[in-house]
């Protein structure tokens, strides 16, 4: 048969196909950037190395990290390569080794059929073995008896990669996994431990290290996990630490300064640093004797910044508190090229917190203070209200610093309906709480359509706030660039609440511009 015209022959397209495949792994696997990839007269592909200038023919990319992570035996070691770089390649090649076995052992435990007595018997059944014609068996061999069937000429053998696994096989398997399951779920019920460790980045590659290892594998001693083990993860990290250092002074970072009260009213700091290749944890001070002084607040910034270094800070970020302003001012004028910022995330807490303070929202606070006490003092009422449809629990005023005044007005207005339904229903007007002096404070707050309005109001206004809260409050996802968009949104929709009279938004407005 005759080629058409243009078609490209098979050896052509072998080679394309290598050729890209070739420069996907040169542009995906990031031990490239050591290595600089040419060829000899023979056309032979040579790898020379970036820090010791010697050239390799032959082999891959693995052997070459072999050469940078120090591993003696098909190639020689690299005597001028940085620590950090010999970590990273050593681990890359760890990570190779451990898919390697754990692929070889899956392939092997796929396809491996246990023997029994069963499967014995029916086999001593088999006398004769025919060998493959063409669809037709020919003359039968005499001879030992061999475990084999006359079908089986037609299949490969069950312990080829290719092979079908059998029935029996695959149920064993199946059976292993969930033996297996269950006991790392048995760990986790009886040490209390809670079921999200089964999303860290390390569950699947203790794993894999466990089924590399085998079934001979014994756990790790007490001692063990607490003395060598802990000592050389430090060793790691600190590596780990000393490359994003010097990643630092390439493409600058950003100092955070992450003030908090512990149970026992300590006031502590995080200092941490981020950059494009991640965060790292730098220490955490107990700053209560401090932290009211603004001089020696900044003295604390100041050594910090002296450790990260100067030249690499390009940004700090602190709360809003106001002796961190003042220190991050003074932090700025000693270094010109370091800018300050408050924490989006508490300067809208602030904002709320200070909205919540007005005084005609602490009075309205307070009236739904008595209305959500009342109900849940009362299992009675409760209990009606859970039968309702739809019902969910109210959400309770507490005297914290985040929005929870806010959420507990929305959630409060959701139950309007089901509120007055409660005090207008004759299982209410027949009951003897009706008689005592409280219980008509709470009827006539909510059945007050005033009350009810002011509420509408305060959770229209606390909206835009607390949805831009959750948003830079969120890990997902980078959030700074819907930060100014959220707080121009948030204003106008204040704005168009009071339909433009600026005597009424001007309150919530100016809280938002100070802050």
């Amino acid at each position: 048969m005759e080629t058409e015209t243009g078609s490209t022959p098979s050896h052509e397209v072998d080679s394309n196909v290598m050729e890209s495949s070739s420069k996907v792994r040169e542009n995906v696997d990031l031990a490239w950037e050591h290595f600089s990839l040419g060829a000899d007269e023979k056309g032979q592909n040579t790898f020379t190395c970036i820090y010791c200038r010697q050239t390799y023919k032959g082999g891959g990319i693995n052997r070459m990290k072999k050469h940078l992570a120090g591993i003696k035996g098909d190639i020689g070691s690299c005597k001028k390569v940085s620590h950090d770089v010999r970590y990273q390649m050593l681990e890359y090649v760890k990570e190779f080794e451990l898919k390697k076995k754990a692929e070889k052992q899956r392939q092997e435990e796929m396809f491996s059929v246990p023997s029994t007595n069963s499967d014995m018997q029916e086999d001593d059944d088999v006398q004769e073995v025919f060998s493959s014609g063409h669809g037709l068996p020919k003359k039968p061999v005499l001879g030992k008896r061999k475990s084999t069937n006359p079908v089986d000429s037609y299949f490969a053998p069950r312990t080829t990669p290719r092979a079908q696994p059998g029935r029996k096989s695959v149920f064993q398997s199946k059976e292993r996994v969930r033996q297996a399951d269950m006991a790392i779920a048995r760990f986790l019920y009886d040490n209390c431990i809670p079921f999200n460790v089964v999303n860290s980045v390390y569950y699947q590659k203790m794993i894999d290290a466990v089924a590399v290892a085998g079934p001979g594998y014994k756990g790790s001693t007490y001692h063990a996990v607490w003395i060598p083990l802990l000592r050389d993860q430090r060793k790691e990290v600190q590596l780990l630490v000393e490359s994003q250092c010097r990643h630092w002074a390439e493409v600058g970072c950003t100092l955070m300064a992450d003030g908090w009260t512990d149970t026992t009213n300590r006031s502590l700091i995080n200092f941490l640093v981020y950059c494009l290749r991640g965060m790292v944890f730098v220490k955490s001070v107990d700053a209560s004797d401090i932290v009211k002084s603004t001089r020696n607040l900044f003295k604390l910034f100041d050594e910090v910044v002296t450790w990260v270094g100067p030249k690499n800070i390009v940004h700090m970020v602190t709360n809003n508190a106001s002796n961190y302003v003042s220190a991050g001012k003074l932090l700025c004028e000693k270094y010109k090229t370091i800018s300050w910022s408050p924490y989006v995330a508490h300067c809208l807490n602030l904002v709320l917190q200070d909205m919540g303070d007005m005084p005609h929202v602490e009075r309205l606070k307070k009236r739904a203070s008595k209305v959500t006490v009342f109900i849940y003092n009362h299992v009675a009422l409760i209990a009606w209200l859970r039968k309702r449809p739809g019902w969910t629990d109210i959400v309770r005023v507490g005297a914290t610093r985040f929005a929870t005044t806010f959420l507990s007005f929305g959630s409060l207005h959701v139950h309007k309906h089901d509120l007055q339904a409660l005090v207008t229903s004759k299982f209410f007007v027949d009951n003897r709480l009706t008689r005592e002096s409280k219980a008509k404070e709470v009827v006539s707050i909510i059945l007050d359509n005033s009350f009810w309005d002011d509420i509408n109001v305060l959770v229209k206004i606390s909206s835009p706030l607390i949805r831009l809260l959750r948003i830079v409050d969120s890990d997902q996802r980078p959030a700074i660039g819907y930060v100014y968009e959220g707080m121009h949104r948030a204003r106008l929709g204040i704005k168009k609440i009071f339909r433009m009279k600026k005597h009424l938004y001007k309150p919530y407005t100016s809280i938002i511009k100070n802050r």
